[in-house]
């Protein structure tokens, strides 16, 4: 089961990383936003429970990052992009 839900958590975001890339979704879009957003916060929780302290770092930071965008789209508000 373990397994599983890390092979989930990575897919959400594998797949909107994948779909991003190709041109589907847009990086600012609600569906590529949820997908790093849950994938991500799978992950993380999956880090705590295995105490893997960097593989934390990085999903926790991504799942952080994607949700303040989730939540800024879900507003109306727009994510600030770089220039």
């Amino acid at each position: 089961m373990h397994m599983a839900i890390q092979i989930g958590g990575s897919l959400l975001v594998l797949a909107g990383f994948a779909l991003a890339q190709w041109g589907v979704l847009d990086l600012k879009s609600k569906r590529y936003l949820v997908l790093n957003t849950v994938g991500s916060a799978v992950l993380a929780v999956d880090a705590v429970i295995g105490q893997q302290w960097g593989f934390l770092l990085l999903e926790g930071v991504w799942a952080i990052v994607s949700g303040i965008s989730l939540i800024a789209v879900l507003s109306g508000r727009t994510p600030r992009a770089a220039h």
